[in-house]
């Protein structure tokens, strides 16, 4: 059996890391550690879908990357996905980071699966790790997390906040992973208001579509939701979430962010009053921990749960006007509690 811990949460502090790191260059190749520099070079991530400024998923990463360069004093690197790529694309990416001497090696997004564990094998001096997914091998760390809890407490603000009793769910891409955003914002909903309707729609059927990464396929899908008297919309679309919140924003109805705290996004101030609150889900402090296990000798492996118990997963509340709603602030935090204390089961599907 794969051993599966929850970890205690080192946070990050995203809002005020820096936004510049060193990319990386090299050429690709399959020597294996025999190939690779005997100096360990530092924390080196691989963006998902969407790269760097999504204002969400990868710039959480990032914020991890550069908490561990500036504590650690180390050299960086972060790689950016192209568009249309393969799985040997992403496997000659991981390798040549590997082989110029990163350690840890991250892949941040479940589309690393089959690279991580073809280049783990090739390198097993090098500790790697991969967000959203559970790859099997003695040198792979599995950081994944509880983000139907998020969720959840995300649809029990929704719930509290809607006053045409309609609130929407935009997923990215029609995918199991995205299923448990969706199950538990609808759940917590219910749980919270019954005669509430959720109008779910996904914006593709696979990530090569642009489903994290087309802002206007987001935009739209909220116009259409608006048009149905959605006054409250939860998106989980990666870079195309943007759209989302720019549709509300023009609409003056609540979106709700995802993965980082959007409220505090600069790119995103412009619509930041329209931001109601963000599920949150720390992917930079399960990065900044893995990085931190590795520089203190004690590399992590096997699958580590980030969920409500430990904060990597939770509700963000810097939008002053989410203590203004009646009843939102004390309906949340009873619903953290039970999550916590196990008297509600969340679903995942």
């Amino acid at each position: 059996m794969r051993r599966i811990s929850k970890l205690t949460r080192v946070a990050v502090g995203i809002a005020s890391l820096a936004l510049a790191a060193t990319a990386c260059g090299g050429t690709s190749g399959d020597n294996g550690d025999s190939g690779g520099s005997k100096e360990n070079l530092g924390l080196a991530i691989a963006y998902d879908i969407g790269g760097k400024g999504d204002q969400s998923f990868n710039d959480a990463a990032f914020a991890g990357l550069t908490k561990a360069k500036d504590e650690f004093g180390y050299k960086t690197a972060d790689v950016e996905p192209t568009e249309g790529e393969t799985d040997a694309d992403k496997e000659q990416r991981l390798a040549s980071l590997a082989r110029q001497g990163y350690n840890p090696v991250i892949g941040v997004g479940f589309a690393y699966g089959p690279a991580m564990k073809a280049v783990a094998e090739k390198y097993p001096k090098t500790t790697f790790g991969i967000v959203d997914s559970v790859v099997e091998g003695d040198n792979v760390t599995s950081l994944v997390f509880a983000e139907e809890q998020a969720s959840y407490l995300a649809g029990v603000a929704a719930a509290k906040a809607t006053k045409t009793k309609t609130v929407g769910f935009v997923g990215g891409v029609d995918i199991p992973l995205i299923h448990k955003f969706q199950a538990g914002y609808e759940q917590g909903v219910k749980a919270t208001d019954p005669g509430v309707k959720v109008i779910p729609q996904y914006l593709t059927q696979t990530a090569e579509e642009g489903g994290f990464s087309s802002p206007d396929k987001g935009k739209a899908a909220a116009e259409g939701q608006i048009e149905k008297k959605a006054d409250v919309i939860y998106q989980a679309a990666g870079l195309s979430g943007q759209g989302v919140i720019e549709a509300a924003a023009k609409a003056k109805v609540w979106a709700i962010g995802v993965d980082s705290d959007q409220y505090q996004q600069e790119a995103l101030a412009a619509h930041k009053n329209y931001i109601l609150t963000s599920a949150l889900k720390d992917v930079g402090g399960a990065v900044y921990t893995l990085a931190k296990s590795v520089e203190d000798g004690k590399p992590l492996t096997g699958t580590q749960v980030f969920d409500l118990k430990v904060n990597g997963v939770g509700l963000s509340e810097s939008n002053p006007e989410m203590a203004k709603i009646p009843g939102l602030t004390d309906a949340v935090n009873k619903a953290k509690e039970g999550i916590i204390d196990g008297s509600i089961q969340v679903k995942t599907d």
